[in-house]
């Protein structure tokens, strides 16, 4: 049984008549968010696919096997939920409530597709969507962190969330990091600060004179370090 290993990145371009030659993998969208699979070609040839954790993989994506052998997806038709309405705003409020429930969805500019859930297709008719049960290729957007959309069940969510934190603490971390190593004894009569520095100040008061009313030549040596 041959392994298949690596997803080539969508944004190299391959000869055209190799990728028409390559044997084809039809999957659904569950097998296709697995990166540990028992898996047959459409030729009847059983492989392994044994990718890096959280490949999601869509319509068109090229594999690669061990031994160098090309192998193309196909999203397999599968039952949706086709989403549409007699206007944008409808629509948008359908994307919104389904978003609310993170679920996977498709969208285009004037349908959203789901897998079929008798529960989601009542709630979007109740908000004035139209809804039709149908067979289709199922592509939804995958998660904002580069990933598919993965449940809290899923073995592969703890990655998620690390991932989620470090995005979090690279935007949010910074803000509370301007720590000087430096405390003020507050206990002081006037100006008698004893400074505990951790660092050295620069002070540039060329804009101030002597109406400043305190003289900041600035002689640490007359403060008390510790």
């Amino acid at each position: 049984m041959r392994t298949i290993d690596k997803l080539i990145d969508p944004k190299i371009k391959l000869a055209a008549v190799l990728v028409k030659r390559a044997p084809t993998l039809t999957l659904d969208f569950d097998a296709r968010r697995k990166s540990r699979l028992a898996a047959t070609l459409d030729n009847g040839e059983e492989v392994a696919l044994v990718l890096p954790r959280g490949t999601v993989l869509r319509d068109g994506d090229v594999l690669v096997a061990q031994d160098g052998a090309l192998v193309r997806v196909v999203a397999a038709p599968e039952g949706v939920l086709m989403v549409t309405a007699h206007d944008r705003l409808t629509l948008t409020r359908a994307a919104y409530h389904l978003g609310n429930r993170h679920t996977p969805v498709e969208v285009a500019a004037d349908y959203l597709k789901l897998e079929y859930d008798p529960v989601l297709a009542d709630m979007l008719k109740r908000i004035g969507a139209m809804v039709e049960q149908v067979t289709l290729p199922f592509q939804p957007e995958t998660g904002a962190y580069g990933g598919g959309h993965k449940h809290g069940h899923d073995e592969t969510f703890a990655e998620d969330y690390a991932l989620a934190q470090q995005v979090y603490g690279e935007h949010h971390g910074h803000e509370h990091s301007h720590d000087h190593g430096h405390s003020h004894d507050h206990g002081h009569a006037g100006h008698g600060h004893a400074h505990d520095h951790g660092h050295e100040h620069a002070h540039d008061h060329s804009d101030c004179d002597a109406s400043c009313g305190h003289d900041h030549a600035h002689d640490h040596s007359k403060h008390a370090h510790r």
